[in-house]
């Protein structure tokens, strides 16, 4: 079991997070309610500010989807 108190903090960085970019938060709703399934590619490209662009791909698993719904509990609590 995770610590309450790590808890409460990682809840704190995500409101944090979220007040900094209410976008992104609104796009990570929508991906969640088209669904998120099995087979599902996910690209993420980072440039840093130097201009360097870092880019990678994964392949969505039922393993995966099982972390996402517990992360989505814990988000909930």
């Amino acid at each position: 079991m995770m610590n309450p108190a790590k808890l409460f903090k990682i809840k704190g960085a995500w409101d944090k997070f979220s007040q900094n970019h209410p976008r992104f938060v609104q796009f990570l709703g929508a991906v969640n309610r088209d669904g998120i399934k099995e087979g599902t590619i996910i690209e993420i490209n980072v440039v840093t500010p130097e201009g360097k662009n870092i880019s990678s791909n994964l392949k969505i698993t039922q393993s995966d989807i099982e972390l996402f719904k517990e992360l989505s509990e814990i988000s909930k609590s």
